[in-house]
């Protein structure tokens, strides 16, 4: 019998090494399906995870209570299992290279605990050749098995975008690659069993790593325009939004919008791609121009509320600011690498210290990581402007009469920012406002 074979009778487990906002939402859908080890080094995560809770908010703590997952935060357990699925982050240094460190210290794990005819499948992302280069030879020291003999690898880019309802595991079609045709055939028919929108075959590992490296790489660009056109027109007078709606209506305009960039993957991947590049002796024209262009946007957006600021009257330095959201992207509680917190900082340059609410987002995360305690919306009262930065539901749902209820009644123009043009901006004008938006 095939591994495949063996998962499907039961006989043969599958294990998720990192059980984060991707990892989860994978070992719950093989759950239904197989049986699922679900590892992850942090024991807090893992107790939540067993008491039915989902801190993610991606499947919900009623699908948590009643999925079947092994969740474990001990690594020896990784040995029941013989299909294993890798999906730790691959975030990048504060110069911009790639950090393997959590991959690495994955594959140091799964390799200390690997069993002889066991397929590893990684599926964080990285350059090309990080899989075949970096992973296996830690594999294959931890283990003293030898890669294509004792065990072998493949490779299947994730594609969950956190928070996205829609988008899930089940419904993106899955790239898959193997270090040959006989793991190829494995890889695909085990995640045939939980992707229903089917699965693309990749003709090797390195194609695989490329494609999803490039697949950010492309968005991020094209934001990166959007945010050069938003500098542009802003200086021409013209509602970028009001273009971008104008030139739409063209069958083959790109549906792309300005704003900022943050996350894990579309302000990450693209280092990745060019540090390889690099490597190899060529240095990025366009990739690294547009990450410069969407680094610097924080930095933009807090200039010209100060810009507003000035122009209302309002001393800048003891002016009272508030920011709506925090997180990297809407209606989800993920703050890492949010460039919500550029803003603030810039904020702080020219002396102000906004207050920021979020009750999407995770708190403790935010005081741990950037030393931000965030104020109830309710306590948010006596603004001199508002920065209205992520578009969650909840805010979204704001009336004319909510956000009036965020200023203070001086008697001068109430300075609002909305980011993702989430009111409508001549509401906001007829009412007085000073309003802004990319």
């Amino acid at each position: 019998m095939s591994l495949y074979e063996d998962i499907l009778s039961g006989k043969e487990k599958l294990s998720l090494v990192g059980l984060g906002y991707v990892g989860m939402p994978i070992a719950v859908a093989f759950a239904r399906k197989i049986k699922v080890v679900g590892f992850d080094l942090n024991a807090e995560k893992i107790e939540l995870y067993r008491s039915g809770v989902d801190p993610t908010n991606e499947v919900g703590d009623e699908v948590i209570r009643n999925t079947t997952v092994a969740f474990t935060a001990d690594p020896s357990k990784l040995k029941e299992a013989k299909f294993h699925i890798v999906a730790v982050p691959t975030p990048v240094n504060d110069d911009h290279t790639p950090d393997l460190t959590p991959v690495e210290g994955a594959s140091r794990i799964l390799g200390q605990n690997l069993t002889e005819g066991s397929i590893v499948v990684f599926e964080s992302t990285v350059y090309p050749g990080v899989t075949e280069e970096v992973c296996v030879p830690i594999l294959e020291r931890e283990s003293g098995l030898k890669c294509g003999v004792g065990f072998k690898v493949g490779y299947s880019p994730e594609r969950i975008n956190p928070g996205d309802k829609v988008h899930r595991l089940e419904t993106i079609t899955k790239i898959v690659s193997g270090m040959d045709e006989e793991t190829l055939d494995e890889i695909a028919h085990v995640y045939e069993l939980v992707v229903d929108a089917g699965v693309y075959r990749a003709e090797s590992i390195k194609v695989a790593e490329a494609a999803k490296v490039i697949e950010n790489s492309q968005r991020d660009i094209n934001i990166a325009f959007m945010n050069e056109l938003s500098i542009i027109f802003n200086r021409m007078g013209i509602d970028t939004k009001s273009v971008l709606a104008a030139a739409g209506t063209k069958w083959n305009f790109l549906n792309f919008q300005p704003g900022l960039v943050g996350g894990h993957c579309i302000g990450v991947d693209p280092y990745y791609l060019t540090y390889k590049a690099e490597q190899l002796g060529y240095h990025s024209q366009i990739i690294l121009s547009g990450r410069r262009i969407n680094d610097d946007m924080g930095k933009y957006v807090a200039e010209n509320l100060v810009k507003n600021l000035i122009r209302a009257d309002i001393p800048v330095k003891s002016a009272k600011v508030a920011i709506l959201g925090f997180t990297f992207k809407e209606n989800c509680p993920d703050t890492r690498n949010t460039k919500i917190i550029d803003i603030y900082n810039e904020l702080k340059e020219y002396g102000i210290t906004a207050q920021v609410t979020d009750d999407n987002a995770d708190a403790d995360e935010a005081k741990r990581l950037y030393g931000i305690r965030f104020t109830p919306m309710a306590e948010i009262r006596d603004c001199d402007a508002v920065i209205l930065a992520v578009a969650h539901e909840s805010y979204k749902a704001l009336g004319m009469a909510d956000i009036d209820a965020l200023y203070a009644d001086h008697g001068k123009k109430k300075v609002l920012t909305d980011l993702k043009g989430i009111l409508d901006k001549s509401a906001c004008v007829d009412a007085g406002y000073l309003y802004w938006r990319l």
